[in-house]
């Protein structure tokens, strides 16, 4: 078994390196449209290492690499948006992991899986360039930021959406996203 500590060092240098080609890629205009190939060579070397991890400590929780390892860890999963099984495998090991991993980092993931499935969100997280992806209840999405801890949103954002959640396809007019979305295995 490999030692946590030096797991935790590279997971945050890891997560590190990860927002630092993002900031240079935006710098340069390079971010979007699409997925910039860098990010995506990033994200995808990230994932392949953490998945290596995973199966030799299991999920990176906040008792066996501490917080910022921990933290690390899923802003690489929540990067790895070209590998969905790898994001929905670690999705199931946070959701057993329950009060190790952090509660917000679970929402964030759960709507994330859910936009680029094209099914509403549950917790509000995920916005594209509409505004506020839609979600499923807006009543639950209220209570459940609240008891996450989660900012509020403003009754305009929550209205905007409102009117298409009930959309069969969330994603209805990006023919190039959708492309990907099913070149990579999201649907």
């Amino acid at each position: 078994m490999e030692n946590t500590k030096n797991i935790a060092r590279e997971l945050i240098e890891m997560a590190r390196h990860d927002l630092e080609v993002r900031e240079a890629l935006l710098k340069e205009g390079k971010l979007s449209p699409g997925y910039n190939p860098d990010m995506e060579r990033v994200h995808k070397k990230n994932a392949q290492r953490l998945e290596e991890i995973i199966d030799s400590i299991g999920y990176p929780t906040k008792s066996s690499v501490g917080e910022e390892a921990s933290q690390a860890a899923w802003l690489i999963v929540q990067h790895a948006i070209s590998l969905p099984l790898f994001m929905k495998r670690c999705y199931a090991l946070i959701s057993e992991a329950a009060n190790e991993v952090s509660p917000q980092n679970f929402a964030y993931l759960h709507d994330r899986i859910c936009y680029f499935e094209g099914r509403p969100q549950k917790f509000g997280t995920q916005f594209d360039a509409r505004g506020m992806y839609p979600v499923e209840d807006k009543a639950e999405m209220i209570r459940l930021r609240r008891e996450l801890q989660l900012a509020p949103h403003d009754e305009e954002s929550i209205a905007e959406f409102m009117a298409s959640v009930h959309k069969m396809n969330l994603h209805p007019h990006d023919q190039e996203f959708n492309r990907w979305r099913k070149q990579v295995g999201w649907i």
